[in-house]
């Protein structure tokens, strides 16, 4: 879209203006690439006034706090034609696409209604409200008589009203991405309608009066669940594009393949066992992913087991335990974690206990090559044998498909001590995050993690082959008599590309084969030799190898040392491969280098094999120094990370390159002037720990403060990076010079809180010296939330702030009251806010589970997480000091006890 904007601020940036006042440029005022269009919107409505009749096309951003009492000063603009009000990232002087959070999500926007006299705007033409929170359609909307195109996508709409069929001009509605379940019959009247998008949505059903959308060319009812189509679809002619794929259709009208003008029938992941004969020889239709052609399931199948389960759904939050009953039932737990008991897993009713744990070493057990892809549930009690398989469901962050490693549900077996992987289906759950799936009958600990591919086979006495799924050169044949009873047989694969093996040795001389891991079940040795085919090094034949620098390596995986076998196996070289034989099983690696120490060589080159080269990043708020943003990023990740959040935050450049292993814990703390101001369950000592997991987000956001007076000069400190503890003393020269790979010191980046001033340019208090009284929220059995915490909190709610007071319950009005009051501080406001409700609510015992269920309806689950970790710390410090007065008082009785039978 064009952005005429006066000359003058073509060179502008968003953040500093070069005059105080944006212009009318002709009839347009396009205001949402600016950071304070609203402010700046509210300057025009009061110095232009009588340049408002011109205007025709409007921008504004709806994710600024002040756009609710922007709204109100619309009527005034009464010849517009065209307004846009949704969330816009911004870059430069322009829209830079939509608005994301941390995790790529798109942002939506603060407006959940509109004033009345919207209707005002008779001569509006087009009307865009996508990305904001509407539950419902305003009435003004219908209102609005000349309407051709009403874009609603991703909001919250659950109904459109039938007076929708007031709309006789549209020709555009777009609906996508709501939580629509059925459409009102007048939509039938909107006779103009040519494109309508209502994908994404929970529609079962179409109403009838469908068919009279005469003009309609193209139509998306993508991803619902529509299980049958009316027959008067197919009166709707002038169709070009009809998007039916991800539903649950069962069948489809014949009459679709008759349509004139039908460019295109996408009917692409459905329930469609058969399709009619003209539906099936039409040139456009699309029908990958059906079951055409597949049987019905039979009645004892999955499918129909989980139908006749009744409805027993309890959605859990704090509570750390269920009731499962013999007629089955399922069980959704917190951060997407849900479990299915068929008819019969128990003989009586149970109580299951569980806990979701954040990743850590201590319960975590990764092999070499494992990536940690979820966080881990226990279930207990552990070892308990159900009647029926139970299917747990674990989420786990979005991982792209990728070669030669494949996605399992690990758990642990306490009767011998193990971790065992199970067979697990993989399904998609959203647009970033996957769901693994399991069925298990014993309960213990359960995770995700991504693994080399393992090849297996059951070796018996007769002999076996064994093929590797990854390199098909790779093999394993296991002569008759090798075992005296069958024996389970693991092959894993780890390719070593020629470029990455140069990288690490600086040699370009030296190649290897794969990497072959192989295990079994049995401790005992073969009773006859295996035969192992291993390719030759990436450049080497067995016609031009100088067999003096060819060197087999044997590894022991605890130890994580090579040895150089050659001299003690017979090494038999064809043209491209090299075969010995072994009585058992460790790791296997051929080398082609002209290196004399190769066993240390190939040490130094496993390890890192198995590290990972990250960056540490600390970002700082641009209207909120204090607010610091940590991050440990792979280094192939930190130019979009940096990129990604450059509108919000500011600070140093990324550190060096650090090498980390997976699952290696790490630490940062704040020196030179500066410290925490934190009360996170994960701050010791004023330390924030990390667990670092390539695949998952080390991300932590803290305040941090300082002793010195900044009403007097800015203050520089740092932030550090280590390994295990902090060392003591630290000296100044840590900056300077870095001590070596193998320090417990890894990366220091610099920080710097501003000298903090008034708008009139005095010296302004300390951002935490406020005038709020002192307040905890809570009781002692559920945990509280102190004064600090609720700090903590209100730091991190930003534009959210209108949406999540109105959930926590807050009135409209006393909500605008408080932004009128701080319209110039959004962070005061903020905490007028929070603390407000915290007054008010303070008494009632249930405030703090009121506070996470408003948090995570504004999805704002980072929040409610942090909250919910918060109290589970507090109730632990409350039942140990609980169970520590109890043995008090139990000593103090036995010792009375004892002082009355002596006297």
């Amino acid at each position: 879209m064009e952005h005429l904007l006066d000359p003058q601020w073509e060179e502008t940036s968003p953040e500093e203006p070069a005059s105080p006042t944006p212009h009318i440029a002709g009839n347009r005022l396009i205001l949402d690439v600016y950071l304070d269009g609203c402010e700046r919107f509210l300057q025009v409505t009061d110095s232009r006034t009588g340049d408002l009749v011109e205007v025709e096309f409007l921008r504004l951003s709806s994710n600024d706090a002040m756009i609710t009492s922007v709204v109100a000063d619309l009527p005034r603009f009464s010849h517009l034609r065209s307004l846009v009000l949704k969330v816009m990232a911004i870059v430069s002087n322009f829209s830079g696409g939509h608005l994301r959070d941390d995790y790529g999500r798109c942002q939506n926007g603060l407006l959940t209604t509109l004033p009345p006299d919207i209707s005002k705007l008779s001569l509006l033409r087009h009307l865009d409200l996508s990305f904001n929170n509407f539950l419902e359609l305003p009435s003004c909307i219908t209102a609005l008589s000349l309407l051709t195109t009403l874009h609603l996508g991703y909001n919250h709409l659950k109904a459109l009203p039938d007076e929708i069929r007031e709309l006789k001009f549209l020709t555009d509605l777009l609906l996508m991405s709501n939580q629509l379940e059925e459409l009102p019959a007048g939509i039938g009247q909107l006779k103009n309608l040519e494109k309508v998008d209502l994908s994404e949505n929970k529609l079962v059903s179409l109403p009838e009066e469908v068919g009279n959308l005469q003009q309609c060319a193209d139509l998306d009812l993508s991803a619902n669940s529509l299980a049958n189509l009316p027959e008067t679809v197919c009166n709707m002619m002038s169709l070009q594009q009809l998007y039916l794929h991800n539903n649950v259709l069962v069948a489809v009208p014949a009459g679709l393949a008759s349509l004139p003008h039908l460019t295109r029938l996408d009917l692409q992941n459905n329930r469609l066992r058969t399709v009619p004969p003209e539906i099936m020889h039409c040139s456009c239709v699309y029908l990958q992913g059906n079951p055409i052609g597949e049987l019905e399931p039979s009645p004892l199948s999955e499918g129909k087991i989980l139908e006749i389960l009744p409805i027993v759904t309890p959605f859990l939050t704090n509570v750390l335990s269920f009731c499962v009953t013999p007629d089955g039932c399922w069980v959704f737990l917190p951060r997407g974690f849900h479990l299915c008991f068929p008819p019969g897993a128990v003989s009586c009713t149970m109580r299951i206990h569980y806990q979701i744990l954040l990743p850590d070493q201590q319960h975590v057990r990764l092999g070499h090559h494992d990536v940690l892809l979820s966080s881990t549930l226990e279930l207990q009690p552990h070892g308990i044998q159900f009647h029926q398989d139970v299917e747990i469901n674990v989420p786990f962050a979005f991982l792209k498909p990728v070669p030669k490693r494949e996605v399992v549900i690990r758990t642990f077996t306490d009767g011998s001590g193990t971790w065992t992987d199970l067979t697990t289906t993989i399904k998609e759950r959203s647009l970033h995050e996957m769901l693994a799936s399991c069925k298990t009958a014993h309960f213990s600990w359960f995770l995700v993690v991504s693994r080399l591919v393992e090849d297996r086979c059951e070796v018996p006495k007769e002999g076996e082959l064994l093929f590797s799924s990854v390199d098909q050169n790779i093999r394993v044949e296991f002569p008759p008599g090798a075992t005296a009873e069958t024996r389970t047989v693991r092959m894993q694969v780890l390719p070593v590309s020629k470029k990455m093996l140069e990288r690490i040795t600086g040699d370009s001389e030296s190649s290897t084969s794969p990497l072959l891991c192989l295990s079994q079940s049995s401790a005992a040795n073969f009773l006859n030799p295996v035969k192992i085919q291993l390719p030759l090094p990436l450049g080497v034949t067995g016609d031009t190898l100088d067999r003096s620098h060819l060197y087999l390596l044997h590894g022991d995986p605890r130890a994580q040392t090579w040895t150089d076998i050659t001299n003690q196996v017979v090494l038999q070289i064809t043209h491209i491969y090299a075969h010995f034989q072994v009585d058992h099983f460790s790791w296997y690696w051929l080398w082609y280098t002209t290196k004399s120490y190769v066993g240390e060589l190939a040490k130094n080159v496993y390890k890192r094999l198995r590290m990972y080269q990250v960056n540490f990043v600390a970002l700082q708020r641009k209207r909120d120094p204090e607010q610091v943003l940590l991050q440990c990023v792979p280094k192939h990740k930190v130019e979009s990370t940096v990129k990604r959040l450059q509108d919000r935050y500011k600070g140093p450049e990324p550190s060096d390159l650090v090498e980390l292993v997976e699952g290696e814990q790490f630490f940062a703390t704040f020196e030179q002037g500066l410290k925490l101001y934190s009360e996170r369950p994960d701050c010791v000592n004023g330390r924030i720990c990390f667990v670092f997991y390539s695949r998952m987000k080390n991300v932590k956001e803290v305040y941090v403060t300082s002793s010195a007076d900044r009403m007097e000069k800015d203050v520089k400190g740092q932030v550090s990076f280590y390994r295990g503890s902090v060392p003591e003393g630290l000296p100044e020269e840590v900056t300077k010079h870095r001590k070596g790979s193998r320090s417990d010191w890894m990366a220091t980046l610099p920080i710097k809180l501003p000298r903090t001033k008034c708008p009139n340019g005095e010296p302004d208090k300390p951002r935490i010296n406020h005038s709020l009284p002192p307040l905890n929220i809570g009781n002692p059995e559920m945990g509280y939330l102190t004064e600090t915490n609720l700090l903590s909190i209100a730091s991190q709610i930003g534009s959210d702030w209108m949406n999540i007071g109105i959930n926590l319950g807050l009135p409209y009005q006393e909500l605008e009251r408080i932004r009128f009051k701080n319209s110039k501080d959004l962070n005061q406001l903020i905490l007028d806010m929070i603390f407000l409700w915290a007054q008010k609510n303070s008494e009632q015992p249930d405030c703090v589970q009121k506070l996470v269920q408003a948090m995570r309806t504004s999805k704002r689950n980072d929040i409610a997480d942090e909250i919910e970790d918060v109290i589970a710390l507090g109730k632990e410090k409350y039942t140990r000091s609980i169970r520590r007065v109890g043995l008090d008082q139990g000593n103090s009785s036995g010792d009375s006890a004892i002082a009355m039978s002596q006297s």
